[in-house]
């Protein structure tokens, strides 16, 4: 990106208002000197992200995100800082140069080949020789429209196609088999796509990183051959079509997952727009906080068939992690959803996806699956499973629904389920003591976060920071408060909402610690005496540390004239902690 200061960066951060732009994302309600709405970056249920068109700031009270316009669109859309700022940019009609692949700079020919690559094959699929694959597309139902829309090419039956042109347009030769779009053996190198249809796949930006080749005519060949893993193609950290469906998935408030990019086009040839794919592998962490930082609502539709199942239960696994609870739809007659579509036609797969079935009804059929309940053992161990599933969920209407169904088939009583549910929940969340020591690190955590939520507020409070300069046993607020020093000094001014901007340029960790303390509930009003007393607490705990080192030290030291000597340095700190 071509460098900008911190006052045109603050200057683009000013010129929209966040209320509005969070507003397109999230429904937002007045409440007093603030907006609430639901925290779009965890599972939740009632407004807990609060919006301040004073500070231009959100935090979320739950989950702890805090960021200002630039955050937010970097976490709701998954993308980069610089191309956060060049939304905010566009938004307020300000011309500023930003190159959104700034990072990527080391890897611009991998992306300049994929791209020469696409357009190749997209240019060899509507010539003469790409016509017995274009009657193989329509065979399966994809016309001319999709065809370009995904962009789908074909390689032809030639060794060093692309590799001559690729060659022509000065790429090297470690570049071309880094790709993974040549090959190179003894006897030389040559095209590692070789008569295949050709479907792009792209990252989160929608940029090409990668291809998938599909056989067509019949031959005995792996029927997919996809871009080996590269600097920019981690198969586990993409979804397909991710970046279609981002602005579909605003619009419908969820987002369907599949297993295979053909299961992809067949639902948009259908109109159903807001789906993605995990590529036939097997849903990874990273890919579930994608799927959950477009919407919480997320319905699974894996192929029906046992290796579907186990994907989606897989999946299931995953989201919860993350305090997602997704919807399930299960296709009959072990197909997938493309075959599903072409078989049964849009409006049955439509019923299926309006009518996705809740977490506890798919793990009611699943659970009774080859369950005998006429065994009492069985049957037994059926319901607590349920049970033991119903405990970890919030819904008071699904719990009471879910207990009705289980007494029905397991024939106990009700009341009975309802205390066991209840026992369940106990034995899940134990009572836990806090010991007089976890009390004293709260005390002084809270001390530490309550210092820093004040500097943010007043530039009196850096002052008295300054002069005391007490030692922040954390190391993560440590920082935090020597970037609030910084910025004050070099701008004379505390902004929260500026500040994340410059954090969120190197170190985002310290954005998330900043957000602990925005949610940390403080109020607005403070006296020096409370400053002075966090101070206090503060290093208190640091004397305490010195003192237990020292004492160690002391107890290591052979030497009686030595122990003297730390005897009294100890004494000097004790007398340091009672005159504070």
């Amino acid at each position: 990106m071509d460098k900008l200061t911190t006052n045109e960066l603050n200057e683009i951060r000013n010129s929209v208002d966040i209320v509005e732009v969070i507003s397109e994302y999230v429904p937002l309600i007045s409440s007093g000197r603030n907006y609430l709405g639901v925290c779009p970056f965890h599972d939740d249920k009632h407004p807990s992200m609060s919006v301040s068109k004073e500070k231009q700031i959100y935090t979320c009270f739950s989950c702890g995100a805090t960021g200002n316009v630039f955050q937010f669109l970097m976490d709701y859309n998954s993308i980069s800082f610089t191309e956060a700022v060049k939304m905010v940019a566009n938004r307020a009609g300000i011309d500023v140069n930003l190159n959104i692949t700034e990072k990527k700079d080391n890897n611009k020919e991998l992306y300049d080949a994929y791209e020469i690559a696409s357009k190749l094959y997209q240019n060899n699929i509507n010539t003469s020789e790409g016509k017995e694959a274009k009657e193989y597309l329509k065979k399966r139902l994809i016309d001319d429209k999709i065809i370009k829309e995904f962009e789908i090419g074909l390689s032809l039956n030639k060794r060093d196609l692309l590799l001559n042109l690729l060659k022509k347009k000065n790429f090297n030769n470690q570049t071309l088999v880094d790709s993974g779009l040549i090959m190179s053996s003894d006897s030389g190198m040559y095209d590692t796509y070789i008569n295949r249809i050709m479907f792009p796949l792209y990252d989160t930006f929608g940029r090409i990183v990668g291809f998938s080749g599909r056989i067509y005519n019949g031959e005995s060949l792996s029927k997919y051959v996809n871009t080996k893993e590269t600097k920019i193609f981690k198969k586990g950290e993409l979804l397909y079509n991710y970046h279609r469906a981002k602005n579909e998935v605003r619009h419908n408030n969820s987002i369907i997952i599949m297993e295979g990019f053909m299961d992809v086009i067949r639902a948009f040839t259908i109109g159903v727009k807001n789906v993605v794919a995990s590529m036939g592998t097997a849903i990874t962490k990273e890919q579930a906080i994608l799927l959950k930082r477009l919407s919480p609502n997320i319905i699974l539709c894996f192929d029906g068939d046992k290796a579907g199942l186990k994907a989606t239960n897989a999946c299931i696994l995953e989201l919860e992690k993350l305090g997602v609870t997704p919807k399930i739809v299960r296709l009959e007659d072990n197909l997938d959803p493309d075959e599903y579509i072409q078989k049964y036609g849009k409006d049955r797969f439509l019923a299926k996806i309006d009518n996705a079935m809740n977490i506890m009804d798919y793990r009611l059929i699943e659970y009774k699956n080859n369950v005998n309940l006429e065994d009492s053992l069985e049957k037994a161990n059926y319901v607590k499973k349920i049970l033991d599933d119903l405990g970890k969920i919030d819904d008071e209407v699904l719990r009471e629904v879910t207990l009705q169904k289980i007494s029905v088939d397991s024939n106990l009583d009700i009341s009975f389920l309802k205390k066991q549910l209840d026992s369940h929940k106990i034995d899940e969340k134990p009572i836990q003591m806090v010991s007089k020591k976890e009390v004293n690190v709260n005390k002084y955590e809270y001390a530490q976060k309550a210092l820093i939520y004040y500097m943010l507020r007043n530039h009196e409070v850096i002052n008295i920071y300054n002069n005391r300069k007490p030692f922040l046993p954390n190391e993560k607020y440590r920082h935090l408060v020597q970037e609030i020093v910084s910025y004050f000094k070099i701008n004379g001014i505390i902004n929260s909402a500026d500040l994340i901007t410059e954090l969120g340029r190197s170190n985002n960790e310290l954005v998330k610690a900043l957000g602990e303390i925005e949610s940390s509930g403080f109020k607005d009003e403070y006296s020096l005496e409370e400053i002075n007393d966090y101070i206090n607490v503060i290093m208190e705990f640091n004397i305490k540390n010195e003192l237990k080192r020292i004492e160690e030290e002391m107890k290591k030291e052979p030497d009686p004239i030595k122990k003297a000597q730390i005897a009294q340095r100890m004494l000097e700190l004790k007398k340091r902690g009672e005159e504070k």
